[in-house]
């Protein structure tokens, strides 16, 4: 049976020279929960529509106009996102990720407002007087 010294002895052995950072880490995202869960959700959607359309990484950040390590890093679930990188997203997998916005590319919509009408068709949105 080997001692308590013999033991530590071992263990700083195989000890990194590098120190830890799991508490900062840790108070890292315990600061940042909010937008984590909703990047961890958007990860989940895309793996999902990926793994249905047999889509790799590396045809996603084609489609994107991206590096495979910046699509990486999104599917990690730990990327701070911007609306332009959900829109890219949203339009390469066709997958709706914001759902409050009534600017949908991919939707053709007619509202009317006070006597005018906004057509929205792709990515061209203009004002028509009825």
């Amino acid at each position: 049976m080997r001692t308590n010294e013999e033991i530590i002895s071992k263990l700083k052995e195989h000890q990194s020279p590098t120190p830890s950072k799991w508490r900062e880490n840790a108070e890292w995202r315990m600061k940042n929960k909010a937008w984590l869960r909703h990047s961890q959700y958007i990860s989940m959607m895309m793996l999902d529509k990926m793994e249905e359309l047999h889509m790799s990484q590396k045809q996603l950040s084609e489609f994107m106009g991206c590096s495979q390590q910046y699509v990486s890093k999104v599917l990690k679930g730990q990327e701070n996102l911007s609306l332009e990188t959900i829109s890219k997203i949203e339009k390469c997998l066709n997958l709706q990720i914001i759902q409050s916005s009534p600017y949908r590319q991919s939707y053709n919509f007619d509202v009317e407002h006070e006597g005018t009408n906004m057509v929205a068709e792709d990515d061209d949105i203009a004002w028509k007087q009825p």
